[in-house]
């Protein structure tokens, strides 16, 4: 989902990055420009994107920034529990702003990552009433199971990944960069 330059964000974007930006200043870490231009860039990017990716869109209106800024600014973002780097498929990790528990799916053709936001039947597990609850539940039941295969792990967080082709891979079209394309 990139934007282009001077196009306003619409109000979900807007939030999306307000969330972010205040996430950011609870954890004390220092806004630059060029980590607001970048907080700015991945908030609203459904798409997964790679640090590459970002600094390629970012690098004509930052031409001085480098890529270590942008490697280094995503892993403070994830150390700080603002994004998650994923990693989904070969090639480079990817960074989620989206920090509601959710699925992936990843086409095997293409590289296209993009979120399930809730399981379908028969992949969900016991629903309880809030979403904090039910992440506990669903950790706990898995906990149990692996337990059984190695005792002592901890279990942190339960995610799946389901991988097959996106519609446009699935109807023969030729193999697209991410962006934007599915």
């Amino acid at each position: 989902m990139q934007r282009s330059r001077g196009q306003s964000a619409s109000p979900s974007h807007s939030a999306s990055i307000d969330r972010m930006l205040a996430g950011v200043r609870a954890a004390g870490l220092k806004l630059t420009p060029q980590r607001l231009a970048i907080v700015r860039e991945l908030a609203v990017d459904e798409s997964h994107p790679t640090a590459q990716e970002l600094f390629e869109r970012l690098l004509p209106s930052m031409p001085t920034m480098s890529f270590a800024t942008v490697y280094n600014t995503l892993d403070a973002l994830s150390s700080a529990g603002l994004c998650a780097a994923l990693a989904l498929s070969p090639g480079s990790g990817r960074f989620d702003p989206n920090m509601e528990p959710h699925h992936h799916l990843v086409c095997d053709r293409c590289g296209s990552v993009r979120d399930l936001p809730s399981a379908p039947a028969g992949l969900a597990p016991r629903r309880t009433d809030d979403g904090d609850s039910a992440r506990r539940a669903v950790v706990k039941e898995v906990a149990k199971e692996v337990a059984k295969v190695s005792p002592g792990f901890e279990v942190r967080t339960v995610e799946r990944i389901l991988r097959g082709l996106c519609a446009d891979c699935a109807a023969g079209a030729p193999p697209a960069r991410r962006e934007g394309k599915h």
